[in-house]
């Protein structure tokens, strides 16, 4: 994470959480950009919304001033906004990684990753681009998370696992050493997964079963 004031691209509850992250490392936030024309003109904790995530007129600040980054939950918005932001301005959005997270200085971070409070991001683990770790998600050594990842609080992702790209792990999932979490798969909530996860399944329980 740099240390140029930031343009949120998403105004609604992960841009809150984006702007706290920012604040806890002292990064000036500019402004907010959100789709919502009923937010425009209004300030959320105290940084306003100043327009669409494609006007121009901020867009043209990124890359020189500012830096990007993209708060949205919903995995397509995000892709897309991702894919505008490198076609027009040929940048990738920065880390927003809060201050009271810890990550191994021998881990490895992409771009565009939002590390919350309390997460633990332990040696040798990978972490690709635009994925969302909760507060208190611990990534431990050697696990590999894909691009546009989301892991929830709390949860427990062990040692040498796998979780390809798109895959959702709800809040307090512990999923066991060398799983494999196939692409958009999704695990619910609380959920002990001890064996691979096909691509698109669901599963929920413990131990974890395809619903």
């Amino acid at each position: 994470m740099d240390n140029n004031p930031v343009i949120i691209f998403g105004a609604k509850g992960l841009g809150k959480v984006a702007l706290d992250i920012f604040q806890s490392n002292n990064v000036v936030t500019y402004c907010f950009l959100d789709d919502d024309d009923k937010l425009h003109g209004k300030e959320i904790c105290d940084v306003a919304v100043l327009g669409r995530t494609d006007d121009d007129g901020f867009l043209k600040y990124l890359g020189k001033k500012c830096s990007a980054f993209v708060a949205s939950d919903d995995n397509k918005l995000r892709q897309n906004l991702v894919q505008m932001l490198k076609e027009k301005r040929k940048i990738m959005p920065v880390n927003a990684v809060h201050s009271k997270a810890f990550i191994s200085e021998y881990s490895f971070l992409g771009y565009g990753n939002m590390i919350n409070a309390g997460a633990i991001i332990n040696s040798n683990a990978k972490i690709s681009n635009h994925c969302i770790i909760s507060c208190n998600a611990l990534i431990d050594f050697d696990a590999q998370i894909d691009d546009f990842v989301q892991i929830g609080a709390g949860s427990i992702i062990n040692s040498g696992v796998k979780i390809e790209k798109g895959a959702f792990i709800g809040s307090g999932a512990i999923i066991i050493s060398g799983v494999t979490i196939g692409k958009n798969a999704r695990v619910g909530a609380g959920s002990v997964v001890i064996s691979d996860v096909k691509d698109g399944e669901t599963v929920f329980g413990n131990p974890a079963k395809v619903v």
